[in-house]
């Protein structure tokens, strides 16, 4: 890790407004590079507030010496981290999208253990939450999988979470979820499988989850090296991308889906035209062919 510089100040950073239209194209520009991610002019505002914040933390006191900073650390440095969690921060919790955990949980779940118990499939199950954030859709998936099927120990399940954020995985792996992020868990499902700390506001996984979920930082922009999933979730994420950085980001998720496997999507993220080759089951849901 490349220790945070403090430069010599400029200007108060209570002085600094926004970022200029140069400023922002700059930033963009190294954004996308590294990440793909757009930062449209209409962002400007927003970018602004987001630089702002890492100022403070700093100590930097100019857009200026914060980008030159920027620019020349590693995209795993601690900093350079910090800031793309401020750039990309958006609201995550547990049971988001209700009628996709309810397909999850009430049609696809009770198929893949029909298929296992008529010897049709192994007892294993591979699934990719792409763009994890803090691992609230992990979780969801392993609360579902712990209550319908009893003898889940005697499968092979994983539920792999990536995000291209180091704090957000790393927030991800301690499984704690405050109040907001549990507001949707079904009252049962958090007796069962979350502890409430004594002193705070706050869930912890039990283990019967923890020992299903792993985490790990990867940038959707480049391919995923491991085993194929039968089923991904690549949601909330898309709207970040620009069309041709979308096809990249589809193209490596797609060949880490097995034939026969599925993609959960976005309801509003417009992924169909991408997956010209897949099956179409309903607008969030789409089939690779077998």
């Amino acid at each position: 890790m490349t220790p945070i510089e403090v430069l010599k100040p400029i200007a108060p950073i209570s002085s600094l407004k926004q970022v200029t239209d140069s400023q922002l194209a700059r930033y963009a520009e190294l954004i996308y590079r590294r990440t793909g991610i757009r930062v449209s002019p209409q962002k400007k505002m927003l970018l602004s507030n987001r630089l702002r914040r890492r100022l403070r933390e700093t100590g930097i006191d100019d857009f200026e010496d914060y980008y030159r900073l920027l620019n020349k650390l590693r995209a795993d440095d601690a900093e350079w981290d910090a800031f793309l969690q401020e750039i990309t921060t958006h609201e995550t919790y547990l049971f988001r999208d209700e009628a996709q955990w309810d397909w999850f949980r009430d049609t696809y779940l009770p198929a893949r253990i029909a298929a296992v118990r008529s010897a049709k499939r192994r007892f294993s199950l591979r699934i990719w939450s792409a763009a994890s954030s803090t691992g609230d859709e992990a979780y969801t998936a392993a609360c579902c999988i712990a209550a319908a099927i009893p003898d889940h120990r005697r499968w092979r399940i994983r539920i792999l979470g990536t995000d291209i954020g180091v704090g957000a995985v790393d927030q991800a792996r301690a499984g704690v979820f405050g109040e907001r992020a549990m507001r949707l868990v079904p009252n049962g499902y958090r007796e069962r499988f979350f502890t409430k700390a004594k002193d705070a506001c706050v869930w912890r996984a039990r283990p019967v989850l923890t020992g299903m979920v792993d985490f790990r930082q990867h940038n959707l922009m480049d391919p995923f090296s491991g085993e194929p999933f039968d089923l991904a979730f690549l949601k909330n994420v898309l709207i970040y991308f620009d069309p041709d950085s979308k096809r990249r980001v589809i193209d490596n998720v797609r060949e880490k889906i097995r034939p026969g496997g599925l993609l959960v999507a976005g309801a509003a993220e417009g992924i169909a035209g991408l997956v010209k080759d897949f099956i179409r089951i309903t607008p969030w849901l789409y089939q690779r062919p077998k």
